[in-house]
């Protein structure tokens, strides 16, 4: 049986065949040679290695697993809706059943949505909310649920989050109709600004990305952790601009100063949220004709690009003892 795992991030397994791939063995950059074995590389740091040339050894690694990650996919899609008598429809239902409910809920409450329709509006912040909560949940329990790879063959870990991540793409091009379909029953044409929409998901999928890389390493060790994201996340979908817009939030603390002198530093806090850049963001773009807000995004951008790569860091040690532990 091959092992399951690089020892010390740099190991050969001696005579074993070649894993996943029929290119010739890499030159190991560290660690003793062993004649006659098989280089399983790394895809932690070396030493001395600049963060530039890691990213494009990262970026190489995922490129060569290409065929694994697309097969993975493929597994979770057929999977997710094989025994579903209603299969993919289930990616529709939930978006426009919570749609539904909080359009009940704004007719008792009477949250402003400004010229929008708050149909459309809501349906909106549902997308790319929806996409990051059940990316970063299955991201998490990705190498718990792949048990059986994890233990028979080494290949980068790092694939079973990404992929988890990825293949919620398929659901969240499905509600793009949705949102086409509503598009033209309230009469409303998408404009030149668009085109940001794709930098948007992007900046989604990293956003997810950094939940899922440390949310997966920690739950081999602790399996309360897939238990308690879902939840945590429930709860983060209220401090983020999903039933009402971000605009709102703008006019209490920015312009009405709600908090007094804690205003500007609490309206910072709140977009420290991701999210709530990213929804409102997406809202601009495709509903109202308008560019991103740069101040409601920087604040959570900055903070996924200092966490992101501290989250992949701790994936990549925590890897090592994956097989031992699960």
């Amino acid at each position: 049986m091959l092992d399951s795992r690089p020892p010390g991030y740099h190991g050969f397994i001696a005579g074993a065949p070649p894993i996943c791939s029929t290119a010739p063995p890499r030159i190991p950059t560290r660690g003793p040679a062993v004649a006659d074995g098989i280089y399983i590389h790394s895809l932690a740091p070396a030493r001395g290695q600049s963060l530039h040339s890691h990213m494009i050894r990262v970026a190489q690694n995922l490129y060569d697993y290409r065929e694994l990650m697309f097969t993975l996919a493929w597994k979770n899609v057929t999977l997710r809706y094989k025994q579903a008598y209603l299969g993919i429809a289930w990616a529709i239902l939930k978006p426009i059943t919570l749609m539904l409910i909080f359009t009940l809920v704004k007719s008792f409450v009477g949250i402003e949505s400004g010229s929008i329709p708050y149909p459309i509006l809501v349906f909106a912040a549902l997308m790319p909310w929806t996409f990051f909560q059940e990316s970063a949940s299955e991201g998490v329990t990705s190498v718990t649920s792949n048990t059986a790879l994890v233990k028979k063959i080494y290949f980068p870990r790092e694939i079973f989050p990404v992929t988890s991540v990825l293949t919620k793409l398929v659901e969240l091009g499905i509600n793009f109709f949705i949102l086409a379909g509503l598009m033209l029953w309230y009469g409303m044409a998408p404009t030149v600004y668009i085109l940001w929409v794709p930098l948007i998901i992007a900046y989604t999928v990293l956003a997810a990305m950094t939940i899922a890389f440390v949310g997966a390493a920690v739950n081999v060790y602790y399996r309360d952790v897939g238990q308690a994201l879902p939840v945590l996340l429930s709860l983060m979908m209220y401090a983020s601009p999903v039933i009402y817009p971000l605009q709102l939030v703008k006019d209490k603390l920015l312009v009405q100063q709600a908090a007094g002198e804690w205003s500007n530093a609490l309206y910072t806090l709140y977009t420290l949220n991701p999210m709530a850049g990213i929804i409102d963001a997406f809202q601009s773009v495709v509903l109202r004709g308008a560019a991103p807000d740069m101040n409601a995004m920087i604040p959570g951008a900055i903070l996924v690009g200092v966490l992101l790569p501290l989250s992949y860091l701790y994936f990549k040690r925590a890897e090592a003892y994956f097989a031992d532990v699960i």
